[in-house]
C-alpha cells in the first residue's frame, strides 16, 4: 500500500470512530451499557493508536525495518 493510501485509510478510521466519542460525551450513550463498554475498551486505544501512527507511523516504520 501506498504511503498516501495508507495514511488517508488510517486518517479515515481515526475520525470516524471519534463520532462515537462525542455521543458517549454529550449525548445519552453513556447511559447504554454495551456502548459505553466499546467506547471505553474498543473505539478509544484505536483512536489513540491510529492517532500515533498519524504523527509518529514513519519513525515506527523506519524503526522496525532495521
Amino acid at each position: 500500500m501506498k504511503a498516501a493510501t495508507e495514511r488517508i485509510v488510517i486518517r479515515w478510521v481515526h475520525l470516524v470512530l471519534s463520532i462515537p466519542i462525542v455521543g458517549y460525551v454529550y449525548g445519552p450513550v453513556a447511559e447504554i451499557e454495551q456502548a459505553t463498554w466499546m467506547v471505553r475498551w474498543v473505539f478509544l486505544p484505536v483512536i489513540v493508536l491510529s492517532g500515533l501512527w498519524l504523527w509518529k507511523g514513519h519513525w515506527a516504520k523506519r524503526l522496525f525495518r532495521k
